[in-house]
């Protein structure tokens, strides 16, 4: 198992957690940014799921 993926697991949830947030608060033109970074902790905590759960997966 590569556990070195789960500080990736952890700083995707965490992004997620704040930016998701940010996005309704923030006025309109920075709440663009906020959900495309909370839509990149999505992203980086599945990634960082797939590369813990399946070891080698992107590797040849």
């Amino acid at each position: 198992m590569g556990y070195k993926y789960i500080a990736l697991i952890i700083a995707g949830v965490a992004i997620t957690a704040v930016a998701l947030p940010a996005a309704y608060r923030v006025r309109p033109p920075w709440s663009i940014l906020a959900a495309l970074a909370s839509l990149a902790g999505v992203v980086a905590a599945l990634a960082g799921v797939l590369l813990f759960a399946v070891p080698h997966f992107l590797s040849r």
